[in-house]
This record gives C-alpha cells, structure tokens and sequence, in this order.
C-alpha cells in the first residue's frame, strides 16, 4: 500500500522545527515524577516567533529524572543483548538514548518481556513509560496504548531455509508450519494469508530463524529489516523468499493516561531528525540513512 514515508510525517506535520532542550524537574506522589517540557533558551529570546518556541507541557515518569524502556530484546537490529557486557544494544536502544537526550532525560531499560506483554504493560502503567521494540502503529494498538509519530518503515517477509524451493503457495499447506513471534504483525499476516498452513507463535525472532535453520519449521514470517539483517549476520543459509510490501510504520508506544509524555515524546523525534541524530544512528545499524 502507499504510505507518506517517516520524514514526510514528521516534517510535513505541524511539528515544531529547531532543536529542542529538554529537562526534567519535580517530584510526585507513589514514585512518580512530574517533568516539564520546555524550549531552549534561545528560541524563546528576545524575536523568537510562535513557530520556533515549544510550549510547556507536563507528563510523568516512572522514576524521577529516567525515562524508562521496555521491549522484547531478542529482535536485532533494534534490539538485542550484548554477549560480553550483558547490556542491551540496537536501533531502538540507541534511540531511546538519543530520545531520552532531547528530553533531559536518562534511559533506563528494564529487563526483556515478550513481545505481546508490551502493549498491556504500558497501558496498565506504574512498571514502564514507553515501548520501543520495532512495534508496527495498527488500529488495534492504538485502541490500548497512544502511539508516538512514525521513526521507521518496515514491510514483512518470508524466509526458508536455502535450497529448498519453497513458495508462498507451496508453504499455504496444512504440512507446513510457518514460524513468526507471537503478537507480531507478522504473525497476523501469516494467519490472513497462509490460512491452511500451521502457524507457530514463539516468544523471538531468534526461535524462530533457528527453527527453519534446523528444518524445524519450514518458513518464518518477520518484518524485512529483522530478515535482511539477521540473513547477512547470523542466518547465512537462510534466504528471503518474498518481500511483501505491508507498508508498515513503527511507533513508540504511550500510555493513554500520559498524553504529556506523548507529545514529549514526538518533539524529541522531530529534533531527532532536525539535527541529524536520527540519520547517525540509521547510519550505525543499517549502513545509511533510511
């Protein structure tokens, strides 16, 4: 389907231009912290217009001065754990370093839950402030959580095992068991289309490429970044069978009850691509801007 691409959302929106500065203050009850949003000091001297000032907005976190990160660390490139340090590493890590940067915030991550807690987990609130985990904006999210302005496209994928000549046809067969991560937009893709085949829910991506490594599954079904990656990395025997063009878009997710913390969220994004941080980081992980 045709979709506008990141920087057209971003900089086609009303989206406030120039780079932001961004720091946390106050205090709250049951640990909560009461931060304040507010322009450089520059921007907001003497001939600054309406456009170039950003305006005060409050919003909560979960522990004072952090800004406080969950997703499912088995999903690289956007995120993973670092064998030597134990620490998670990825796209969206260094995002949220760069978010939490903007917002005069420290990024805080908490240990790895799976994929299809996140979504719950923000929306109960009181454990994290955002999910950033490569997370595709859908209707249906958007119900349970607010979902900040797109930062990357994405399309999904089918991937088997080199040599054996499978097909999107071949695979739609109840002889065939199709991999994807439980919760995943790929995994709703597969039940949609792949209606005869048996369709394998597991908690990582990583399970799943391993499974078809070891003819365990026949075909795994993940979004394109995760494939082409973890293809060229780690999966060399695997192979990428059909692009599929879903146009998807990720988001960081909110909760509903912090509607501060969203469009804080969204002013950090849209600095990000102003001062080029966005581009850097794409740089690191994908070779180039996207």
């Amino acid at each position: 389907m045709s979709q506008i691409s990141r920087r057209q959302f971003l900089q086609g929106g009303t989206l406030f231009a120039g780079t932001l500065a961004l720091t946390a203050c106050g205090g709250g009850a049951n640990e909560d912290a009461t931060s304040t949003q507010v322009a450089d000091e520059a921007a907001a001297g003497e001939g600054a217009t309406a456009d170039e000032a950003v305006a005060t907005t409050d919003y909560t976190t979960v522990e004072e001065g952090k800004l406080t990160c969950i997703s499912n660390l088995f999903f690289p490139p956007f995120e993973s754990m670092n064998e030597s340090t134990g620490e998670p590493e990825g796209f969206d890590i260094d995002v949220s370093k760069s978010l939490a940067e903007h917002m005069g915030l420290e990024v805080n991550w908490l240990p790895s839950q799976d994929f299809d807690t996140l979504v719950p987990t923000i929306k109960n609130g009181g454990k994290a402030d955002v999910a950033i985990a490569g997370m595709t904006i859908t209707d249906k999210r958007k119900e349970e959580v607010d979902m900040s302005d797109p930062y990357v496209d994405s399309n999904q994928s089918i991937v088997i095992k080199s040599g054996t000549d499978e097909t999107a046809e071949t695979l739609d067969d109840a002889e065939k068991v199709i991999a994807v991560q439980s919760g995943t937009t790929g995994q709703e893709w597969a039940q949609e289309n792949l209606p005869n085949a048996t369709i394998k829910p597991l908690s990582t991506i990583i399970e799943a490429m391993s499974g078809v490594q070891t003819g365990l599954y026949n075909a795994v079904v993940c979004d394109l970044p995760v494939s082409k990656y973890q293809i060229k990395t780690s999966y060399t025997d695997l192979e990428i069978i059909e692009e599929i063009p879903t146009g998807e878009q990720y988001g960081i997710a909110v909760s509903k009850d912090n509607p501060g913390l969203l469009e804080a969220v969204n002013s950090a994004l849209a600095a990000m691509e102003s001062d080029g941080s966005m581009d850097a980081i794409e740089a690191e992980w994908f070779g180039s801007a996207l």
